[in-house]
């Protein structure tokens, strides 16, 4: 599958299984489906329904960032078994914080991060897991540059895994428990996701580019419209876009809720695998598109949206969420509108979404021509090189000097800002302020923990440009620039090669395999670390309704993975569960006096924050619940979000809705997730409510679970809450966790 794994590519097993499916369910098959049903456990008698059945896949490998990686490997540890039994990969590059640039910030992380790499890089060894080292570059372009392949169907422990489907490839993101499943050989779970079509025509001209495409979808379908679905790209405007164009596109599907997005196999994929030196996949991948890679005619979509390349307009995102669009040539006028601060501070290009050869050589030709008119950024502008390959090339053709010239800080090959790695010094926090990113997330303090700090996402070309006015109403594609002579001139529409006509540099050797045998080798972590902890086994129900539960916080609004676990500084304690809960609900609105990490303990009457108060209340045997709004958990597939409330004695999260990755994460954990039956019973919930939860002796799939609210008045109001747990995800709410009911499955079999 790669030059780095002994296992072949599955097409023969993948189009075998695929045709019984086919025969079974005897109509044309979206890509989607020819993907998933071809990696199904069982392809016989698997119960295929969109949207409803619970599908059992045996994907072909597992990715995980170093942040996820911790807890992940941690768990697998749990489970006692000697080594993982499909392909896995670790990649160091969420620990690397941006303050100078890439030399010196990686050398900082390196001493800073010390226990941790090496924990992972003996688990890697000790349980047969190939191990990327730090400055390797961000997972997502390691993914494509490497493992990715037509066909593929991989889970990821980051919630931009998607980028794969740039590739052809069905890559997930998941929570760590579920890459444990998938590592231990247990069938994964999946539900039967729906399809999106987006039919492509035309060609895109000027400065449109593949990000438009996806910050237009996100304008139409918002962050989550795409949930329970594969958003599946096709139709003619598809071969008018790079490989790597179609991984931007893939990546920020993420930002929509869906379930990955993919496209069909075509030549622009089959010219990336040869330029990384991977001729014979492609060979392969040619001779099973049609039956195997590519959307039968006549397949029915559950949804479909047209897009008309042509027309299609550059596009900017947000502030504080990215589908809030703006055309270019409409973001001026609607930032002055809405009193957004229109001096951008900061300009930042590269990151998982945006680091391409081709990206960064299209802004080279961009900052090539202000500096000919001897103009250059006016603001500080940073350059976040996606992996080791693509520092190396841009460093020798060239590219990364002009960029430098320009003003511009090349930045480790790692995350950096885009997940809030990024030691801000400009403004203080608290001062409102503007920046514009290639990333692809722009949530509230996401990026310097600055919660002033309007956030916008874009192409970065559109970066590199507005980055020389330093303003919102700049719009390159009609406004002229001032050159040092006086003169106007008018930005050239941008331009790049789509692949290094030298070929790629593959830069520094970071790759460590895992030994045949790794058994000798000890993943010890120190009982007094505060970077690493063993995990506990979370406690069993005991089999009674769940009583008088404590409302800990009635979460108002938007509440992401961020809010509930936040990153940045604290991504350090991502393998130290205790310490990590310090940072749980930080930035969630609290619905009771509308502020932020303030709540009252309801047994003291005190004000304190939120994880104070949760362990108060875990400190007197208190048990508690949530609730929250929309689309509650939407972002990472950050499963600290789940595990934090879980460790200091949370039982349930009730809300109007669930992002599709936290619940199964929420589930996994032996939280109960649930939803309101009508969303307007969340008014009905008061602060000091206590909240019975009855009926859990004949929890079942389908039936709804009985919420009893009893007022502080005396009075009491019943309300139903509805779930989605199957019957094996029952089981981990009983066995406590997904993680114990393995080990009680393990030992009734005699087999780890």
């Amino acid at each position: 599958m790669s030059k780095f794994d002994t296992k072949p590519l599955p097409y023969e097993i993948l189009e075998k299984r695929l045709k019984i499916v086919a025969d079974r369910l005897g109509r044309p098959l979206t890509l989607t489906e020819k993907i998933l049903y071809s990696h199904l456990d069982d392809p016989v008698g698997q119960s295929i329904e969109r949207g409803v059945s619970y599908l059992k896949l045996r994907p072909d490998r597992v990715a995980m960032q170093d942040a996820t990686a911790q807890m992940a490997m941690l768990q697998f540890i749990s489970s006692g078994l000697p080594k993982v039994a499909v392909p896995s990969t670790i990649h160091c590059d969420h620990l690397i914080e941006a303050q100078v640039g890439g030399v010196e910030d990686l050398k900082r992380a390196k001493e800073l991060n010390e226990e941790v790499y090496n924990f992972l890089k003996t688990a890697s060894a000790r349980y047969g897991v190939g191990f990327w080292h730090p400055g390797s570059g961000i997972i997502h372009q390691i993914i494509l540059e490497n493992y990715a392949f037509p066909g593929l169907l991989m889970v990821g422990t980051d919630s931009h895994t998607p980028n794969g489907g740039g590739l052809g490839g069905l890559c997930i993101g998941v929570g760590g428990a579920d890459a444990v499943d998938v590592m231990a050989d247990i069938p994964w779970e999946l539900k039967c996701p729906k399809v999106i079509g987006v039919r492509l025509t035309g060609k895109m001209t000027g400065w449109t580019t593949p990000k438009d495409v996806i910050l237009k979808v996100a304008d139409i379908l918002t962050v989550k419209g795409g949930t329970g679905a594969v958003i599946e790209y096709h139709g003619p405007g598809v071969d008018n876009i790079s490989c790597t164009g179609m991984g931007t596109i893939c990546n920020m599907g993420a930002e929509i809720g869906a379930t990955t997005s993919l496209f069909p196999f075509n030549h622009r994929m089959a010219d990336y695998l040869k330029a990384t030196s991977r001729a014979d996949i492609a060979e392969e991948a040619a001779k099973y598109s049609k039956p195997l890679l590519t959307p039968d005619n006549g397949c029915q979509y559950d949804q479909l949206i047209e897009l008309d390349l042509t027309t299609l307009e550059p596009h900017v995102n947000g502030p504080f969420t990215p589908d809030l669009a703006h055309p270019i040539s409409k973001l001026g006028n609607n930032a002055k509108k809405s009193d957004w601060p229109v001096e951008i501070k900061v300009g930042l290009i590269g990151s998982c979404t945006n680091s391409s050869y081709e990206d960064m050589a299209r802004c080279a030709t961009i900052a090539k021509e202000a500096l000919d008119h001897g103009r250059k950024s006016k603001i500080p502008f940073n350059v976040t090189p996606g992996s080791e390959q693509i520092r190396a090339t841009i460093e020798r053709d060239g590219i990364a000097q002009t960029l430098r010239e320009f003003g511009g800080t090349v930045l480790a090959n790692a995350c950096g800002p885009c997940i809030g790695q990024w030691d801000r010094k400009d403004v203080k926090k608290g001062e409102k302020n503007t920046i514009v990113s290639s990333y692809n997330r722009n949530f509230t303090g996401r990026n310097d923990a600055n919660a002033a700090t309007h956030a916008f996402v874009t192409s970065p070309e559109l970066v590199t440009a507005l980055a020389i006015e330093g303003r919102l109403d700049f719009d390159p594609t009609k406004d002229s620039i001032k050159g040092a002579d006086g003169k106007e001139f008018k930005l050239s529409n941008p331009f790049g090669d789509e692949l290094p006509a030298k070929g790629f540099d593959p830069g520094q050797d970071t790759y460590q395999a895992p030994p045949a045998d790794g058994s000798a080798v000890s993943a010890v972590v120190d009982p007094k670390s505060n970077r690493l902890q063993l995990l506990e086994p979370f406690k069993p129900w005991d089999g009674k309704d769940l009583v008088d539960l404590t409302i800990l916080i009635k979460v108002k609004g938007k509440c992401t993975t961020d809010h509930i676990s936040a990153a940045g500084p604290w991504l350090k304690y991502r393998g130290h569960l205790d310490n990590i809960s310090n940072n749980m609900f930080l930035t969630a609105t609290n619905a009771d006096n509308n502020e932020m990490n303030k709540v009252k303990n309801q047994c003291t009457g005190e004000w304190g924050s939120v994880p104070d108060t949760a362990r108060a209340y875990k400190a007197e045997g208190i048990s508690w619940v949530v609730f929250g709004d929309e689309n509650y958990g939407e972002g990472s597939s950050r499963e600290h979000a789940a595990l934090e409330p879980r460790h200091l004695g949370g039982l349930a999260i009730i809300v109007k809705s669930f992002a599709r990755i936290h619940e199964t994460n929420l589930k996994k954990q032996g939280l109960l997730a649930l939803t309101f039956d009508d969303t307007k019973d969340y008014d009905k919930v008061q602060p000091d409510d206590k909240v019975s939860l009855v009926g859990l002796d004949e929890f079942t799939p389908g039936k709804p679970l009985t919420c009893i609210l009893r007022h502080n008045d005396g009075t009491c109001e019943e309300i139903l809450l509805n779930h989605t747990f199957n019957t094996q995800q029952i089981q981990w709410f009983k066995s406590g966790s997904a993680l114990n009911r393995m080990k009680q499955l393990a030992a009734t079999m005699g087999n780890p």
